[in-house]
């Protein structure tokens, strides 16, 4: 009887667990036990494993404390993201355990749900698409929840949800206007206020209304229960202030946040700290009590993660107060951290090299911007800026160098025999000495190594005897070391280490009586220095003054040369420093000094008329107007003398400037008249020096040297250009040219291609004259306008000095080209009869090439 009761008591419980199963039956175990499932297992679970991957996010992401930082610390990603290629397996998870929840706990009846876990469930779902960056599915859920539970008590932080992934999606000015609705419709406290106000905030700052931002963040950081959020917060605030030029609140934002301490993330802290030396008024402030705060925060061992940026802000400090030194100094400290701030390593970079640049140490200046690039993504506006300084400053280092090795070989011309030999008898003595240095290092480096060898030798030695040593440990006592021997001398690895140590502290010494006194030391180490530098001065020239004397030129004309040489590189290094740099006093004062050394005639006027202009924008109107006489004066014919009588005609670019006389030249090339073009722009070229517009003028007469004399002239006139003007524009493109176009035209083979369907026939005239040709063609062309089976058309090409091509095109095949042309000569009336030959379009751009005439008639 009794088992027979537990059977139907247990078969009772059974049934009443399967019925309370159903999601089809609206009963009160059935809603209690599938909210309780879900709730407690399935959302649980789901909730755990989205806020483990909202960690990893935080983990991962990097703020960019250059710009406002997002309220939100989420990486959005360009890519678009699939179900099933989830970038973090946790969001998957939460994703899986919300629709499992859904799957298997929802219970609809009768258009009715009647699970109350079930809102939670999309919210979840929601959340996990929106941290995988799934925006509008994630989306649909949240509208799923206002549309399907309203009354749920979940439906606020839905349409939270729902206007945060609207920004996600750029839809910001429909999420401050739903956000405000909700402000209207509900009285939203805590948590919920707190991420409202935040969500708006972002939106401001995306429509770039900072000030109603900074309002809505204020809010938020009083209402969110999150210390993190809040330190964030204000950070925030203070940088929207900052922008907004509100220093003084901005300050009061960051000290909240260093009020904070250890309840928000210390680089938080940090940063707001920063920030408030950043805002720092050097005019007012107290500098002494900046640098004993900027110090403690530096010394203080907690803060080392962020040295980096500690360091950058002390440099600017230091930079602020005009003390360069100093900033240089902790600017460096920042880039020694190996900061993984790409974007601060650049800027310190830059700092620095601007810095160098200032004191004319152009090379180092260089340096410092080719790394600046490698930190800044190529081809945005900062990388170009940057590049384009580069690349001038290659032109001055360039030039500098040259100005500098010119005034030295100059100087050294100026001085009598007595002095040049004095000059570098201390130049070559200074050498020695170094090149002594560096041999005893080298001695000493060895000695050294070959110690360190030895003890390397004995070691292994010891390690092997070690188990015989065991059995000596009774005599030798309990403190010695197993290995070693009683007696220090008896020990090789003691030996060894004292010898080292010897070596050290007293050098290579001689076994002698009283070998400490310093006499003895002196006596012994000249003794052995003189002998060293006896093997190292013995047939090397490079210690001997008189091989340097030897190459100071003698010869006038080539000191001359130098003199010019040296004199170009100021006037260019000047007009670099004005239109490029904009560094005025720079300029200035490298014009200056080239007028003191009595340059070429054709550097003075425009060296004076630059220095009227600098005057100008410098603001020294005495010295402007001194200069502006004296050219109107001296040079009362010049075109500045012109420009400076008649300003309004400034603007106005008169026939005989380079501008205008390369235009008309580059007409010529055009039409054909390249023995002109030649000649006038070598004379422009040589007229015109020290003019920006000199390397034009060189490149134009290198192409009509190309098409009248063939490639080899090409190639010398090319190389040319590139080699004397390789700091320009047009020295940049000859080089091109020989790179990249010359290779192509190489080839000199006439080819054979029966796929050729573009042939001419060519008329060739030795010294015709201008009326001579002018008659055949107009024969020609009439002839040629009566076919009507191809297009002809008719033309006249320079071929080289002495002869001239007049051609026929538009014909299909070389007989038929030459085939027309014996009908020509054939007419019974109007004849036409002269040399010519039929060739292809490719031979022919051979022919004009190469100047290969006379070797593709010899092939006919």
């Amino acid at each position: 009887m009794r088992t027979s009761f537990r059977i139907i008591l247990f078969l009772f419980c059974i049934t009443l667990l399967i019925a309370s199963c159903s999601r089809k039956k609206d009963s009160f175990l059935s809603r209690n036990y599938h909210a309780l499932s879900a709730k407690d297992n399935t959302l649980y679970n789901g909730y755990l494993a989205l806020e483990e991957g909202r960690q990893d996010l935080n983990a991962t992401y990097e703020d960019n404390y250059w710009g406002i930082l997002p309220i939100e610390r989420m990486q959005v990603s360009d890519e678009i993201t699939l179900p099933g290629q989830n970038e973090n397996e946790r969001f998957s998870r939460a994703e899986e355990k919300a629709v499992k929840a859904i799957q298997m706990h929802s219970m609809n009846i009768q258009g009715k749900e009647v699970n109350p876990q079930m809102d939670e469930a999309y919210l979840l779902l929601g959340k996990a698409r929106y941290f995988d960056q799934r925006f509008v599915p994630a989306l649909e859920a949240f509208n799923y929840i206002l549309y399907k539970y309203a009354a749920s008590d979940k439906i606020n932080q839905a349409k939270i949800w729902r206007e945060k992934t609207n920004l996600r999606l750029e839809n910001d000015e429909l999420a401050i206007e739903n956000l405000k609705r909700l402000f209207k419709q509900e009285e939203l406290k805590g948590q919920d206020l707190a991420d409202a106000t935040s969500t708006m905030a972002q939106a401001y700052i995306n429509l770039e209304a900072l000030d109603s931002a900074a309002t809505q963040l204020n809010i938020a950081s009083l209402n969110t229960k999150n210390d993190d959020e809040r330190g964030r917060y204000r950070y925030i605030q203070g940088q929207l202030y900052n922008r907004l030029g509100y220093i003084d609140s901005a300050n009061m934002a960051f000290d909240k946040v260093i009020k904070l301490n250890r309840k928000t993330p210390r680089i938080y802290l940090i940063a707001a700290q920063l920030e408030k030396a950043n805002n720092f008024d050097h005019a007012n402030g107290d500098k002494v009590l900046l640098v004993e705060t900027l110090t403690k925060i530096e010394e203080n061992r907690e803060n080392r993660p962020y040295l980096d940026k500690i360091y950058h802000q002390i440099g600017n400090f230091y930079g602020r107060s005009n003390q360069d030194s100093l900033a240089v100094e902790y600017y460096n400290r920042s880039l020694r951290t190996n900061s993984s701030d790409k974007r601060l390593k650049a800027i310190n970079y830059e700092i620095l090299g601007d810095y160098f640049f200032d004191y004319t140490e152009y090379k180092i200046a260089g340096a410092y911007y080719d790394s600046t690039m490698l930190n800044m993504v190529k081809n945005t506006k900062p990388y170009r800026i940057i590049k384009r300084k580069r690349d001038n400053l290659d032109d001055v280092i360039y030039y500098e160098d040259i100005a500098y090795s010119n005034d030295s070989i100059i100087g050294l011309t100026r001085l009598n025999s007595d002095e040049q030999l004095a000059y570098f008898t201390d130049y070559t003595e200074k050498l020695k000495i170094k090149a002594q240095e560096e041999q005893e290092q080298k001695e000493l480096e060895q000695e050294y190594a070959n110690i360190n060898q030895n003890l390397a030798s004995v070691d292994s030695k010891n390690s092997f005897s070690a188990s015989n040593d065991l059995k000596a440990q009774s005599s030798r006592g309990p403190n010695m070391p197993p290995g070693a021997s009683s007696f220090y001398f008896y020990n090789p690895t003691t030996v060894a280490y004292g010898k080292n140590d010897f070596l050290k502290k007293w050098g290579n010494r001689i076994l002698e009586d009283d070998w400490r006194w310093s006499t003895r030391t002196k006596s012994n180490i000249s003794t052995t220095v003189n002998e060293s530098e006896e093997t190292l001065v013995e047939n090397n020239e490079l210690f001997d003054p008189e091989h340097y004397i030897s190459q100071i030129p003698t010869d006038q004309k080539v000191i001359d040369s130098i003199a010019k040489e040296r004199n170009f590189a100021y006037y260019q290094l000047a007009v670099i420093y004005k239109e490029k740099f904009k560094e005025y006093e720079l300029s200035k004062y490298r014009f200056q000094e080239l007028l003191a050394m009595d340059p070429e005639q054709k550097l003075v006027l425009p060296s004076k008329y630059n220095l009227y202009k600098i005057y100008l924008l410098l603001d020294e109107n005495d010295e402007a107007s001194i200069t502006k006489n004296d050219i109107i004066t001296n040079y009362p014919d010049s075109r500045y003398a012109t420009i400076l009588k008649n300003p309004d005609a400034a603007n106005l670019r008169d026939e005989n400037s380079p501008e205008n006389i390369y235009q008309a030249l580059y007409g010529k090339l055009e039409n054909q008249e390249y023995s002109q073009v030649i000649t006038e722009a070598e004379s422009y070229a040589t007229s015109f020096e020290g003019d920006p517009m000199v390397p034009k003028f060189e490149l134009l007469k290198a192409t009509a040297i190309g098409r009248l004399r063939g490639f080899e002239a090409y190639t010398n006139a090319l190389n040319f250009v590139a080699l004397n003007y390789a700091n320009t524009a047009e020295g940049v493109r000859a080089q091109e040219i020989i790179n990249d176009v010359l290779p192509k035209l190489a080839n000199k083979e006439f080819i054979d291609n029966e796929a050729d369907t573009n042939f001419k026939i060519v008329y060739y005239f030795t010294n015709p004259s201008e009326k001579e040709l002018e008659a055949f063609k107009t024969k020609l062309q009439a002839e040629i306008e009566n076919v009507n089976v191809f297009d002809l058309s008719l033309s006249v090409d320079v071929y080289n000095p002495t002869t001239t091509f007049v051609i026929v095109h538009g014909l299909k095949s070389k007989d038929g080209a030459t085939g027309y042309a014996q009908s020509l000569q054939e007419k019974k009336k109007d004849k036409i009869i002269h040399d010519f030959f039929s060739v292809s379009s490719s031979n022919y751009r051979i022919i004009q090439i190469h100047k290969n005439f006379d070797e593709y008639l010899n092939l006919q």
